[in-house]
């Protein structure tokens, strides 16, 4: 396997890597930051991305209970929401690497970069969205929702549920930035929860109301900053094939061709392994020569010597 020296290394962390409360997400990041600095101390050039699905989700529901209790205190519109759990979950996963590292005598710097992420006004996703968010809702709450021009979708016996769009990324704004610190031995957690998506309007950034896929962002990441691997972190130890049945079987590796082929059988799970193999195929049509791993937290220095998780290649 290549020297791990200078590697340039995506590591995308799923739900499984951060938790789902402000307590989980606490204690489940200072585990992961064991391995992650497992690869800096290694040598790699690390840059991080991270879901946000539970926190943003959090945050708008805290934000909207608090402007229906205070009405003097506006709802935060989806965009600030983002913002807001990029910078919360950037602070734990900043802190517990930060303190991993220095437990081991290692100074290496650990930023975090509010990251905006352009997409298109015009992208399909804002016609049908899908992405369901918030709390759930009385028929009135949604009735007044749909007023203000957004969409929601009811659950029986449960509510009625916020929808947002997710549109494809174009450009992630801060990319200069993430890059010069990364080149400059800083490891970087950027683009998360799949970035706060903006609009270019006029020489001017506007907030979107919609969340971009994670997935999506950490495909785009890799390949923006020609990285050597991009390593999907989530909660099983490799992709399988009939997952979740008798004959399952793990995938140790395969190609684009055989990733689109399983992908063509439904192998993959629509909402679940199929984003993160569409981010692999996404990368590697970018960068021929590079490498996807999705495995779990603790395999991660195996898996990047090739002798565990699922490997992707060209």
């Amino acid at each position: 396997m290549e020297d791990k020296k200078q590697m340039k290394v995506v590591a995308a962390l799923g739900h499984s890597a951060l938790g789902y409360t402000t307590t989980e997400q606490r204690d489940a990041v200072r585990v992961t930051a064991k391995s992650l600095a497992d690869l800096v101390e290694a040598g790699c050039q690390l840059t991080i991305t991270h879901s946000n699905g539970p926190q943003v989700s959090m945050i708008h529901k805290a934000m909207t209970e608090l402007h229906r209790i205070y009405i003097d205190y506006s709802p935060a519109p989806m965009c600030v929401c983002s913002a807001m759990s990029q910078g919360y979950a950037g602070y734990d996963i900043q802190n517990s690497l930060k303190a991993e590292l220095l437990s081991r005598g290692l100074s290496t710097p650990v930023s975090t970069i509010l990251t905006q992420v352009s997409v298109d006004p015009y992208d399909e996703a804002f016609y049908a969205p899908t992405k369901k968010i918030g709390r759930y809702m009385s028929k009135e709450d949604a009735d007044n929702e749909i007023k203000k021009g957004n969409f929601v979708v009811e659950e029986p016996g449960k509510g009625y549920l916020r929808v947002v769009a997710t549109p494809k990324p174009l450009e992630i704004m801060e990319l200069d930035s993430i890059r010069l610190l990364a080149d400059h031995g800083q490891v970087v957690i950027c683009c998360g929860g799949g970035g706060i998506p903006v609009i270019i309007q006029d020489g001017a950034l506007q907030g979107a109301s919609a969340v971009i896929e994670k997935d999506d962002i950490a495909g785009k990441l890799a390949s923006d900053l020609s990285a050597d691997v991009l390593l999907i972190l989530t909660s099983v130890p490799y992709v399988f094939t009939d997952f979740g049945k008798e004959s399952q079987k793990p995938i140790r590796s395969m190609n684009i061709r055989q990733a689109t082929e399983y992908s063509a059988q439904g192998q993959f799970g629509q909402t679940d392994m199929l984003p993160k193999i569409n981010a692999a195929i996404t990368y590697l049509n970018s960068c021929r020569n590079g490498r996807v791993i999705i495995t779990m937290a603790d395999q991660v220095m195996a898996a990047v010597d090739g002798k565990s998780g699922t490997q992707i290649t060209a």
